[in-house]
């Protein structure tokens, strides 16, 4: 399993950054292959991507979610094997520093290669670069979900 950790600050408050996270179906806007997300209810969303011209689909499931601190989930269904977390620390009134790592199982030949060379690595970390321009040249939130997930197995969190 690789391990993709990374952080970007953004010029934005941390509640306009959290809030634009918590957004799933947006994040075709910025995140490079990913071509559809469906929020399913609170804890779940439907992923299908394309990258390097495989198509996967995929559901995941938030494992824990606390307003303007972090989201954790896990991929629960389908053919992607992650797990990830995402965190938001206020730096002032007007940044925030957004931190991202993902534990990700590449599955099949061409994956594996993609890995070795770092790819998945770099794509990650551009997507949370797509994410700052994103959010910054919005100037604010597209929507927002404020609600408090909790794990149902504390020790299965991120």
């Amino acid at each position: 399993m690789s391990t993709v950790k990374d952080a970007v600050d953004v010029d934005v408050p941390v509640h306009t950054a959290y809030n634009q996270w918590t957004q799933f179906e947006e994040f075709p806007n910025f995140m490079e292959g990913v071509e559809e997300v469906r929020q399913l209810d609170e804890r779940h969303n439907h992923w299908t991507t394309k990258i390097g011209g495989v198509r996967r689909e995929f559901d995941t499931e938030i494992v824990d979610q606390l307003a303007n601190d972090r989201i954790t989930w896990r991929v629960v269904a389908g053919e992607s094997q992650q797990r990830g977390s995402v965190r938001f620390e206020r730096l002032d009134n007007t940044h925030t520093r957004v931190e991202l790592t993902m534990d990700v199982e590449p599955t099949g030949v061409a994956e594996k290669g993609a890995d070795m060379l770092g790819v998945i690595d770099r794509r990650v970390k551009g997507d949370l670069h797509r994410f700052k321009e994103y959010i910054e040249q919005r100037g604010g939130e597209t929507g927002a979900w404020r609600g408090r997930i909790r794990p149902e197995n504390p020790g299965a969190a991120f």
